[in-house]
């Protein structure tokens, strides 16, 4: 059933999680992250009213059915490798919200999408990191959904315009991963023109009409350098912006985060804002 119907539909977001817990550590060179973590820490103040859940669908969770986090406290997921031992300390004890899993799984079989609800899974880093710099207070109920197996653009358009009453239920929904993300081009100069092309691409997409915006988004491969900035089968990291997009419905889309990290352009968008 609906969660108590709000006054003001909140927006949806796809933002970028920077690399592993780079707001938290040292990093060479020092600043390599500093517009980025200042634009997160700003973003809440973005918002309309403060959240009463956060639905949020990480890069890093990709299951072969649609997959919804259902425990009452949910575990942290340290999945990144290689970093300082304190960053595997991290804390974001963020309550998990079932009856906000019941309603997502219940409006994606609504839309004939077959979902489960998954009460031992825990957040992943492209969920906590972030969290921590936007909602430092972990007070705010989080529930996580995951990617579908398949990386069909179309699938997650589709979940997005399914979960979109949630926007009038008082639940920000957020996409979280990166409009650049190809982990084999670190060091290679000639990507980063690569990326900005692709770029400028995104935001002419996000920035158009919402049914120039679906079909642009839909056949997103077409666009300058799509490859080079999100290999085959490893565009997970775009497809969070799919679900922010589908959510949209016919909001608007603008682009409010730019800037260059690790040599590639990145940007955040958020629609209906």
């Amino acid at each position: 059933m609906p969660l108590s119907h709000s006054n003001v539909r909140m927006p949806t977001w796809f933002i970028p999680h920077g690399g592993g817990p780079c707001f938290f550590m040292d990093w060479n060179p020092p600043d390599e992250w500093k517009q980025m973590e200042r634009y997160l820490r700003a973003s809440a103040s973005s918002l309309p009213q403060r959240p009463k859940a956060i639905l949020m669908v990480s890069a890093h969770w990709m299951e072969p059915v649609l997959s919804v986090t259902s425990g009452a406290q949910p575990e942290l997921i340290y999945d990144y490798y290689g970093f300082p031992p304190h960053t595997y300390q991290l804390q974001y004890p963020a309550p998990g919200e079932p009856q906000l899993a019941a309603r997502v799984v219940d409006l994606l079989g609504q839309a004939q999408l077959p979902a489960r609800m998954d009460a031992q899974r825990g957040f992943d880093h492209g969920m906590f990191i972030p969290l921590m710099l936007i909602f430092p207070a972990a007070d705010i109920p989080v529930v996580q959904l995951s990617l579908g197996h398949s990386l069909d653009p179309a699938l997650h358009l589709q979940m997005g315009a399914a979960l979109a009453p949630l926007r009038d239920e008082g639940v920000l929904i957020i996409g979280s991963g990166m409009s650049f993300h190809n982990l084999r081009t670190r060091g290679d100069p000639q990507y980063g023109p690569m990326s900005e092309q692709f770029d400028h691409w995104l935001t002419a997409a996000v920035e158009s009409d919402p049914a120039t915006r679906h079909q642009a988004l839909l056949h997103w491969e077409q666009a300058p350098f799509a490859r080079q900035c999100h290999p085959p089968r490893a565009e997970e990291h775009l497809l969070p912006l799919m679900v922010a997009a589908g959510a949209a419905g016919q909001d608007g889309g603008l682009r409010v985060y730019s800037d260059w990290a690790m040599e590639r352009a990145m940007s955040g968008f958020s629609f209906g804002a």
